[in-house]
């Protein structure tokens, strides 16, 4: 009979139109600390996103590869809700800078509030990739923009393909 220690799982939720370089490298640290990960994208009705839900799991499912460790889900509503329903108590959540924390703040908060028994970790970005946020990468690609190296290549592809599409 063997012990197995229990598994550790988090949900990192997002927007993730798109999914940034930044993105992607919070989730490969976070596998670091984390046995899974649940890449939970919020749908938020009151938002036009440039790409569709199924756009969007694609782009992630491409760029992560088939890590059996990486899920991918939506949600609509609360993401405490959500957190009960798939049993996981930890959300993990990326800061960029100084300005990112207090609206993270507030929301790890709230959620606590909602939600006693769930965690928030707090990681920072990377230095390469602290100024990339999806709707900086969106404007400067609508206009023509290079940017490559702030986006997985599969999604610079989706994003070229979108925009040319617009124009």
């Amino acid at each position: 009979m063997t012990d197995s220690a229990p598994v550790r799982s988090a949900i990192y939720p997002g927007s993730f139109d798109p999914l940034t370089n930044g993105h992607l490298s919070l989730i490969q640290r976070g596998l670091k600390m984390f046995d899974s990960l649940i890449v939970a994208i919020a749908v938020n009705p009151k938002k036009a996103p440039l790409f569709s839900i199924e756009e969007r799991k694609e782009m992630i499912r491409e760029a992560v590869g088939n890590d059996p460790r990486v899920q991918i889900d939506d949600f609509q509503g609360l993401l405490v809700d959500f957190a009960k329903k798939r049993q996981i108590n930890v959300v993990l959540r990326g800061l960029r800078a100084v300005s990112d924390f207090e609206f993270e703040f507030q929301l790890a908060n709230m959620n606590r509030r909602l939600s006693p028994e769930l965690e928030t970790v707090f990681m920072m970005t990377g230095e390469d990739y602290f100024y990339i946020s999806s709707n900086l990468v969106r404007e400067v690609a609508s206009f023509g923009g290079n940017v490559e190296g702030t986006v997985p290549p599969n999604v610079l592809e989706k994003l070229k393909a979108k925009y040319a599409v617009k124009k």
